[in-house]
């Protein structure tokens, strides 16, 4: 009877840290498939392994005449957005082109906002060193 209630609360925390994220999708010109939707949705729910303070991740497809255009639009904490656009003949495709520049995107934010208050990094130890050493 225990191991099915440690089992429930492990799915519980699942559920709770992916509903903190508001995943909206739209469209400009076409309509979304099914299939379309639920990719681009569990394709954006990666990104909170790279910055973990997203809110809200709006999702806008439009269609042209001959091209499709992605645009996926991240707000996380402080006002922070990122946006990613990317142009192509397939929607899936385009999807994929915005979650690797989210994705850079969120990986360098992180690493700027964590190491902000060490900005001389090991370059500044080695200048010590060589301090004491000419001394």
């Amino acid at each position: 009877m225990q191991g099915g209630t440690e089992e429930h609360t492990d799915t519980d925390s699942a559920v709770r840290k992916e509903s903190n994220v508001t995943i909206v999708v739209s469209s400009r010109h076409m309509d979304v498939s099914a299939p379309l939707k639920q990719y681009a949705e569990q394709k954006t729910n990666k990104l909170t392994k790279y910055y973990d303070r997203i809110q809200e991740i709006e999702i806008v497809f439009d269609a042209g005449k001959d091209s499709m255009q992605v645009e996926v639009i991240v707000n996380a904490e402080h006002k922070n957005m990122f946006i990613a656009k990317h142009n192509g003949n397939d929607a899936y495709a385009c999807i994929d082109g915005c979650m690797d520049k989210l994705e850079r995107q969120l990986t360098d934010h992180k690493e700027r906002y964590r190491n902000r208050k060490h900005p001389g990094g090991a370059d500044t130890k080695r200048d010590m060193t060589n301090l004491g050493e000419a001394v």
